[in-house]
């Protein structure tokens, strides 16, 4: 294929060198024309390991060059990569004027182009900027429409400076947002050397997907400092603890706990947190984001609350009383908060969960569940249908399989707030369906 790229700093030169290596046309754009002269004399703008060779053969094969005149090139092409930087503002916001002037370069070309094309932007970009603001530009510049004249396309990049060349061919995963079929069925091909599946979504959740994985990346090398930091106040090397953890394929490095969903609660992760942080004050540690974890955790169970109360009815059934399935551990449920909260608010609250049978509570699990709702037996529910007969609105609140047939059971304007995500794939067909994270 005939592919452009413009901006030919870290990520673009890498790009470029890749698929030139991969037997594309490749043609860099750059307003720096050092980085011109010296990809077109066969050298590499940037230090990165294999990179100077790949270009070198990129040049000796013809596959490879680089231009300052962006218009001829777009005009000779079938792909345009946007791979221009977006620094940080003082304020943190992101400073779009780069891409903001090549989709305008683009535009101007696509006016005078006659065949479709595709711009696929591989610029860091925060979700809506592409569909907000950067098609505008491109259907002002060209006169034409996106998704009818030109496609257009989010390909967020995952590489990694030292290790770059190996991360664009061994990716952890691969990501085209498309703003319709036609428009990712030009780039997929670019991509078919690479043997990892193929993702191709929506331009906004391909957005969201890069900030997503940065900010989880951020998050692993602060949560690895803050447990090394209490570790080693305590006499404990903090590298072989997160070693042992790292161990865990099943649950630490895995799947669980990733999907977003309704606050943590039971009898483990509230009280060890606090155990934590409490020992954390004893000896003079200061742990900021393990100590905001139970506050963000709380502000999960407000949202919950503030949906329930944005829709405007009283009669409030709750699906779901322990803090997960298949267990009738009521202890921390953030269940319990919701409903306690509801019902100091007024409203009229009914509850269903099968396995909570209140005669045979004993403990910590009664007492926890007598002292939040101390009029627990006045509110149950004995089957999900007399819930639904009593409630205007129905909350899911736990992913017991039964719940998962909700949709077929309610009646005409009743709402449904799920906060698990088990009705999520009957929502779609729910006239009054909102979910707490999607």
């Amino acid at each position: 294929m005939k592919v452009d790229i413009f901006g030919l700093g870290y990520v673009g030169c890498v790009m470029a060198a890749c698929l030139a290596n991969d037997g594309n046309h490749v043609v860099g754009i750059d307003i720096n024309p050092l980085k011109v002269e010296m990809i077109n004399a066969g050298q590499s703008p940037i230090i990165e390991p294999g990179l100077a060779d790949m270009i070198r053969q990129g040049r000796q094969s013809g596959k490879l060059s680089a231009d300052m005149d962006a218009r001829a090139v777009v005009l000779e092409s079938d792909i345009s990569l946007i791979c221009v930087g977006t620094p940080s503002n003082d304020n943190g916001s992101l400073r779009l004027d780069y891409v903001d002037n090549v989709c305008r370069q683009i535009g101007e070309a696509l006016r005078e182009k006659d065949s479709y094309h595709v711009v696929v932007v591989r610029s860091t970009v925060l979700p809506g900027t592409v569909e907000e603001r950067l098609i505008p530009i491109l259907e002002r510049a060209s006169g034409r429409k996106a998704g009818v004249d030109f496609g257009v396309c989010m390909n967020p990049e995952f590489l990694r400076e030292g290790s770059a060349i190996k991360d664009y061919y061994h990716p952890g995963i691969l990501v085209i947002g498309e703003l319709d079929q036609r428009s990712g069925d030009l780039l997929a091909p670019l991509y078919e050397p690479i043997e990892v599946p193929l993702t191709r979504t929506a331009i906004r959740t391909a957005e969201m997907v890069k900030y997503t994985c940065n900010a989880f990346h951020a998050l692993k090398v602060v949560f690895g400092n803050e447990i090394g930091t209490l570790a080693k106040a305590n006499g404990v090397d903090g590298q072989e603890v997160m070693d042992i953890i790292c161990q865990d394929k099943q649950l630490n490095i895995s799947t669980a706990y990733l999907r977003p969903g309704y606050a943590f609660g039971g009898s483990c992760l509230p009280k060890d947190l606090r155990a934590i942080l409490y020992r954390a004050k004893e000896l003079d540690v200061e742990l900021p984001m393990l100590g905001t974890l139970l506050q963000s955790n709380h502000q999960h169970v407000e949202m919950s609350i503030k949906m329930v109360e944005r829709i405007g009815k009283h009669k409030i059934g709750v699906l779901g009383l322990s803090f997960k399935a298949e267990t009738d551990d009521v202890r921390e449920s953030p269940v319990i908060t919701l409903i306690e909260t509801l019902i100091g608010r007024g409203y009229q609250v009914r509850i269903y969960d099968e396995k909570i049978q209140l005669a045979r509570l004993v403990g910590a699990n009664k007492a926890f569940l007598e002292k939040g709702i101390p009029h627990i037996t006045t509110l149950m529910c004995a089957t999900m249908e007399e819930l639904i007969d009593q409630s205007e609105v129905l909350v899911v609140a736990n992913s017991a399989a039964e719940f998962r047939q909700i949709g077929e059971k309610m009646k005409p304007g009743q709402f449904l707030i799920d906060l698990v995500g088990i009705a999520k794939a009957a929502g779609s067909q729910i006239e009054n369906y909102e979910g707490i994270c999607w």
